[in-house]
């Protein structure tokens, strides 16, 4: 059946997380601290689980088994597996500095496919700030010698962060999220990642994290970010709502928009929708029903399902293929 599907996010404890996501995301969990909630996934490592209607204790992946790729819309259909992947990530304290692979070399060494994602910065502490690429070219020689001898950090380049930036994160980009920052990520669904440098933390066994250098000397893009950190489209004015394409590629295709009444919309047979709410409450009204949103709620629209509407006042991304 056709409807809107609210879902439950899995939850990841790593050990750069904080607690704003329990906090004000309601993510309800016994975990200390939530670095990741995985708002909209069909991945091996933590699948989204339907909470509302004739579906509800399905996990997504058995919802879109049990309906077909009629769901996902057209524009889904050409990729073998579910393309996409939404998270909210809280970051209490820095991340490691790291790289994922492309497709063809994810496809070959790690048997799924490679990363390219964007980050909205849904709010920064002040001062805050993240790695992006490059601030020279360097060479593969060069990119060797300061892994081996800690100076890395001394060529990356480093952005100041505000409210409402956006970064797309091709794969092959060097980065890392600063300490202080809470982002909607929205990237391939694969959770390949390749650590270079990790400050000499820990895990939770007392050893040090896994790093991956070969690999990332593989796939790293030795340059400066071609990107700058604005929305990719400029703010247009609807009845009741203002729209920003943030960002959008073959992988997806990223609103922000900022409701101030109701926000009129429609999943036709192109792609499904997916519905993040970053603040306020929302009625969602979809014709033959209705249903409750609030500030962390994620909600995925199958293709086909026709006009619906957002009621009430605050910020949604909507993402779509």
């Amino acid at each position: 059946m056709k409807y809107p599907l609210k879902l439950q996010a899995p939850l990841k404890d790593y050990l750069w997380g904080g607690t704003r996501l329990k906090e004000e995301y309601h993510k309800k969990s016994n975990l200390e601290k939530v670095a990741e909630s995985w708002e909209l996934s069909c991945h091996k490592d933590g699948s989204s689980v339907i909470v509302n209607g004739e579906c509800k204790g399905m996990t997504l992946p058995e919802y879109l088994q049990q309906e077909g790729k009629d769901v996902l819309g057209t524009h889904a259909q050409g990729f073998e597996n579910f393309p996409m992947l939404i998270k909210l990530i809280d970051a209490e304290d820095n991340l490691s500095v790291q790289v994922h692979p492309n497709n063809d070399y994810a496809l070959r060494v790690e048997g799924e496919y490679g990363k390219t994602e964007m980050w909205y910065i849904v709010d920064c502490k002040e001062g805050a700030s993240l790695l992006y690429g490059f601030n020279q070219e360097i060479s593969k020689e060069e990119f060797a010698k300061r892994i081996e001898d800690n100076t890395l950090l001394e060529v990356t380049n480093q952005v100041p962060v505000h409210k409402g930036d956006v970064f797309f994160i091709e794969a092959g980009t060097l980065h890392a999220i600063g300490k202080g920052i809470l982002i909607a990520e929205i990237q391939q669904n694969s959770n390949t990642t390749y650590r270079i440098y990790d400050y000499g933390r820990v895990g939770a066994d007392g050893k040090p994290r896994e790093l991956h250098i070969d690999k990332a000397k593989d796939v790293t893009h030795l340059v400066p970010p071609t990107r700058d950190c604005k929305p990719q489209g400029q703010p247009e004015h609807k009845e009741g709502y203002t729209s920003t394409l943030l960002a959008s590629c073959e992988y997806f295709t990223v609103h922000r928009l900022e409701i101030e009444q109701r926000a009129c919309l429609f999943a036709g047979e192109e792609s499904f929708d997916s519905i993040l709410v970053l603040d306020g409450e929302f009625e969602l009204d979809y014709g033959f029903g209705s249903l409750g949103l609030i500030k962390g709620d994620s909600v995925f629209i199958p293709a086909h399902l026709g006009e619906y509407e957002l009621i009430g006042t605050g910020d949604v991304i909507l993402s779509r293929i």
